[in-house]
């Protein structure tokens, strides 16, 4: 006998039969899309979004420090080699693992997720879960470096010295918010491939 899966409305939450093409709900005749691949496509997208913003963050300076007439432009690598050198090491290490490692990690994290759900890969599902709640619980951690920038953009307001904030800076708190909407995006249903049922 050829087993059927199932897709529940997401109107009326009746269960109808999923036939793979365009199913309309027998109760409330709404139409019932497939939710799993709008998921992947907008979380895939906003990655690889994310992904091309991540560039401009390091390329271009997060910080322009204007003194007495001297500019002085920092990016985020800079500034890190900079707060070295001056002996400021843990919040020179605070701010490479935020902004420089937990990024491209999230990246590695969603990127092997998506490509879970279309591969059948050897991990469990329970691991897949685990993997991406901590996507979840690290993302916000990459905004440091734009809190620091905009607390000295705010803070300092010396006759002769001024801080803005670098075009990096706008980049790279876009870049977050892109990481943060491809994990939100993600549906974590995708990883049960083999579950009986398959919701909207």
């Amino acid at each position: 006998m050829k087993k059927h899966k199932y897709i529940a409305c997401p109107l009326c939450g009746a269960v109808n039969a999923d036939t793979q093409s365009i199913i309309i709900c027998r109760r409330c005749k709404h139409k019932i899309y497939h939710q799993k691949s709008k998921s992947y496509s907008r979380s895939l997208a906003f990655l690889i979004t994310a992904m091309i913003l991540y560039i401009p963050a390091n390329l271009y300076p997060i910080l322009i420090t204007n003194q007495l007439g001297h500019t002085e432009e920092n990016t985020i690598i800079g500034g890190i080699v900079s707060l070295w050198e001056h002996g400021s090491y843990p919040i020179a290490v605070i701010i490479l693992v935020a902004s420089v490692f937990v990024p491209i990690v999230k990246f590695i994290m969603l990127i092997y997720l998506l490509v879970s759900v279309s591969v059948n890969t050897k991990s469990s599902s329970t691991d897949k879960h685990k993997l991406f709640y901590i996507t979840e619980v690290i993302g916000p951690w990459s905004m440091v470096d734009v809190f620091v920038v905009a607390i000295l953009a705010t803070l300092v307001h010396y006759a002769y010295v001024s801080i803005i904030p670098g075009v990096a800076a706008t980049a790279f708190a876009l870049m977050v918010l892109f990481t943060m909407l491809s994990a939100h995006s993600f549906d974590t249903r995708m990883i049960l491939k083999d579950s009986k049922y398959e919701t909207a």
